[in-house]
């Protein structure tokens, strides 16, 4: 509705009946185009009045010289698709309003664009007399949040993907009716929803009566306007039908005056609902319909800029399919020059699909979708097409070799099949000799130290290869490639000299190739940078690369900083909703898993620290994690240090062990010691308890080599992790105290918060266990970690701290003998316990982490669930507890 709403309207129709209103009678004109739902807001209007409700206008006036006759008194008469009334009606109708009787309310609901005479819903005749408040009420188009309203009682909010109310809005042009109708089709589908609406039938019928109205020599503008399916002009429509202008412009009038064609108000016509386009498409004889295809490709190739994706549909549906291919390269093109490659990709994927492609063209169009699928998002369909077409045979070799180079990085990168994309990539600096500019891409791109295989020399050869060849051809792009590619090179192993080449990436340059990859350097020197340590650099670097991609249509790289942004975050303590926004990003990239890796490291750290420890291994080595031994090296050792310290809490010191030999092999192949800062501590600690105190001494001594002259703030501060778990496991507290309490103090410095609790926790621990002076001091870190862990929300840690905490609590903090009441409420020991069971760990887990018995876990479970009434332990929540002193075990 526009001006007045529902209830304003009861109101109005309401003034003829009450005495307020002095009894004069009122007239609402409700107009709308059909669908609209003129009829349906009559019948509310009609429910529920105190007075009769009447259909004829005969029996809602007085009978003549019987003003107390059983008409008369107020009334609300509704005289629905006046429209299509005959000539009796309305002159019964305009007789009553010319002298209406007082209490009369009556409401005409009609379709404007249907009316004999425009403007005048009772024919040449309509007057209305002086006496009548007339209001006139326009029901229009819905809005797109009304559309999500329907859409979601019809079918379900877990059936209506984020982008549905608006794609039923754009087809159904807000349509009440069709809205319905369409949601009716998807109500009745099982599976997946379609990616396109086929006009529903009551649509369908309207279109085609509308058109049949027409004389013969008149439908041509309206086939016209369902080819070219976007409102044009009287005499574009002229054209395409082909018609003479002077007779295009009286069929165009005939058209709207049978409402056929809908005026757009900007000297342009077409259909009110864009389905109904379809619609009347789907009716024409092929052979009609590919003329008036040619005609619409003839047309739009004039305009400026031309329309070419538009160009390359009508000249396919015609049969001209060398004009087609010429246009759908000409459009994808255009896309990727404007950083839309997702369309690109999109437009020549679907060519590259419909059917065999001469030779001439196919290698045109696979070289472009290739640059484009790498700088956009996984597409199997993409991956599919090049494959086989780098298995060709008859490819000239030059040109393979250019397929095969962004082949290879599109396996690294989007699908992650990095062993696979490093030997296209090998074999393409093979047959790319005689082409310096691709062959230095591709040299620059086995430089990525990311991925295992290659160790770092052999990185930086190939960087040092590619910056050769690329300052000697001297191609923008190029350049712009092998530079954001050297910048990760050096900054990933902390090389200083990184910096002033990241403030030299070309933000600005031309063309937008160059910017994304400036965009791709920014991401990547981010993501460095959070695995070093320096994390105010790696936030200005996001903002402005993030920023950068999304301008430049660098999708892959946008997509890539998005995770770099929640590692980030979960380092620096920014935990509050980390978990919803991680899971947000999993569950966009759906079927490729791979796009969402950091995501999924992020979720599995944060369920480790909360206790959730079958979630841990779901995300960090379920089905869907990215491959450890294959995938890229810092998330692999992250992940490994992650999973070391689950099985070393799990008491699996074998496993535990194991793992550890695995990662530290991977990290010892690559070279990259900076990415040991997630790993070292666990690996070391793991080794020791183990029983191989030297090969533990050995690998804290590989680490601390790795890192001479390094700028690795994270890395430094881990060293000193190592250096004390290695000597608490080899029964040296003392030096395991004094290099914890400096692990804690760089972690401070990062800021690290959930690091430095966990260093500071175990450098009270190593003092409180060899007794002596600075217990006191020592049982204050415990209590202020617990703290720190609670404000994290690492529910395990905090749980595990306090019961640390219990057993060193000075003998006059402790409580005498007795339990307190607690009621109803919880006990501190219960709501541990309930918490770590909600978060899925079993008893035996709960009692290894809180230094308890089984039997006594047990019992805590009990009394949490009778105290809560939870049904299950996932059920078990929290509950605002008691103040008062722990009780004893």
């Amino acid at each position: 509705m526009d001006a007045l709403n529902e209830t304003a309207l009861r109101h109005l129709l309401a003034r003829a009946w009450t005495a307020d209103g002095g009894g004069r009678p009122v007239l609402l004109l409700v107009e709308g185009e059909a669908g609209t739902g003129k009829s349906r807001l009559l019948a509310r209007l009609a429910h529920g009045v105190p007075v009769p409700v009447r259909t004829d206008p005969q029996t809602a006036a007085p009978a003549e010289g019987n003003a107390e006759g059983p008409a008369a008194g107020p009334a609300l008469l509704l005289a629905d698709d006046v429209h299509r009334a005959g000539p009796e009606l309305r002159a019964a109708l305009g007789a009553l309003l010319a002298d209406p009787p007082a209490g009369l309310a009556c409401v005409l609901g009609y379709r404007p664009e249907e009316l004999d005479e425009p403007g005048l819903p009772l024919g040449p005749d309509t007057e209305y007399a002086a006496g009548l408040t007339v209001v006139r009420h326009h029901l229009g188009p819905l809005g797109p949040e009304e559309v999500r309203r329907m859409a979601a009682a019809a079918l379900g909010a877990d059936r209506c993907p984020p982008d549905l109310a608006d794609r039923l809005h754009r087809a159904a042009g807000g349509t009440a009716q069709v809205v319905a109708d369409l949601l009716d089709l998807l109500a009745a589908r099982e599976g997946r929803l379609p990616d396109a609406f086929a006009p529903p039938p009551r649509l369908t019928a309207l279109a085609l009566r509308r058109t049949a109205a027409l004389p013969a020599g008149h439908r041509g503008v309206v086939h016209a306007a369902a080819v070219l399916g976007e409102p044009a002009t009287a005499a574009e429509l002229a054209e395409v039908a082909g018609l003479a202008p002077d007779t295009g412009r009286t069929a165009v009038q005939a058209a709207l005056r049978t409402a056929a064609l809908h005026d757009h108000g900007d000297g342009r016509y077409g259909f009110r609902v864009p389905l109904a386009a379809a619609a009347v498409r789907d009716h024409l004889a092929g052979p009609h319909r590919e003329e008036l295809h040619g005609r619409a490709a003839d047309l739009l190739v004039r305009r400026q800029p031309v329309p070419w994706e538009r160009v390359a549909g009508h000249r396919r549906a015609c049969g001209r399919e060398r004009g087609w291919l010429h246009a759908v390269e000409r459009a994808a093109q255009r896309h990727a020059d404007r950083g839309d490659l997702e369309r690109a990709v999109a437009l020549l994927e679907s060519a590259l699909a419909t059917g065999p492609v001469p030779e001439h063209a196919r290698s045109r169009l696979v070289t472009l979708l290739a640059r484009s699928a790498v700088m956009g998002l996984r597409s199997d369909r993409t991956l599919a097409v090049l494959q086989h077409i780098v298995a060709d045979h008859g490819l000239a070799p030059a040109l393979r070799g250019e397929i095969r180079l962004d082949l290879g990085l599109l396996l690294c990168n989007q699908i992650g099949r990095c062993t696979d994309g490093l030997a296209e990539l090998e074999r393409a600096v093979g047959e790319l000799q005689e082409q310096p500019v691709l062959l230095a891409r591709a040299m620059s791109a086995l430089s990525m130290p990311y991925w295992p295989g290659a160790p770092l020399a052999e990185n930086v050869a190939w960087i040092e290869r590619a910056l050769a060849v690329s300052e000697q051809v001297g191609d923008p792009v190029v350049r712009a490639a092998v530079a954001a590619n050297r910048v990760s090179v050096l900054l990933n192993i902390g090389d200083p000299a990184a910096w002033p080449l990241v403030d030299a990436l070309p933000r600005d340059g031309e063309p937008v190739a160059v910017r994304q990859q400036a965009a791709r350097g920014l991401c990547n020197a981010a993501d460095a940078a959070v695995w070093i340590g320096h994390y105010d650099r790696s936030r200005a670097l996001l903002g402005e690369g993030v920023a950068l991609a999304a301008r430049s249509g660098a999708s892959y790289a946008e997509q890539t900083g998005r995770g770099c942004t929640l590692v980030l975050d979960w380092a620096t303590g920014r935990w509050a909703g980390l978990a919803g926004r991680a899971g947000a990003l999993v569950a966009e990239a759906g079927d490729m898993p791979f796009i969402a890796s950091d995501a999924r490291l992020v979720l599995g750290l944060l369920a480790l620290a909360r206790g959730a420890w079958a979630e841990t291994e779901e995300y960090l080595s379920g089905p869907d994690a990215p491959d450890r031994d294959h995938g890229p090296v810092p998330l692999s050792a992250a992940s490994s240090g992650a999973l070391i310290r689950l099985a070393l809490a799990r008491e699996d010191t074998a496993g535990a062990a194991a793992e550890a030999a695995l990662a530290w092999d991977r990290l010892r192949a690559k070279g990259v010691w900076a990415w040991a800062a997630e790993l070292a501590p666990w690996a070391v600690e793991a080794t020791a308890r183990a029983g191989a105190a030297a090969a533990a001494r050995e690998m804290a001594a590989e680490f601390a080599a790795g890192l001479d002259g390094r700028d690795a703030p994270s890395a430094e501060a881990a060293l000193h992790w190592t250096r004390a778990a290695l000597a608490e496991a080899t029964g040296d507290p003392e030096t395991a105290r004094t290099h914890y309490e400096r692990a804690a103090a760089g972690y401070r410095a990062l800021p690290r918060p959930y690091h430095a609790a966990l260093t500071a926790a175990a450098a009270a621990r190593c003092t409180l266990e060899a007794g002596g002076t600075g217990t006191e001091a020592a049982v204050e870190a415990l209590a202020d970690s617990a703290a720190a862990f609670e404000a994290l929300g690492a529910t395990w840690d905090a749980a595990r701290t306090r019961a640390e905490l219990r057993g060193h609590r000075p003998p006059e903090d402790r409580r005498g003998p007795g339990r307190p009441a607690y009621g109803d409420l919880l006990s501190p020991r219960e709501e541990e316990v309930a918490r770590l069971a909600a978060a899925g760990m079993t008893n035996r887990e709960i009692a290894a982490a809180l230094h308890l018995s089984p039997r006594t876990v047990e019992q805590h479970v009990a009394r949490a669930l009778q105290k809560t009434g939870a049904r299950s332990r996932q059920q078990l929540t929290a509950v605002p507890r008691a103040v008062a002193p722990t009780e004893p075990d």
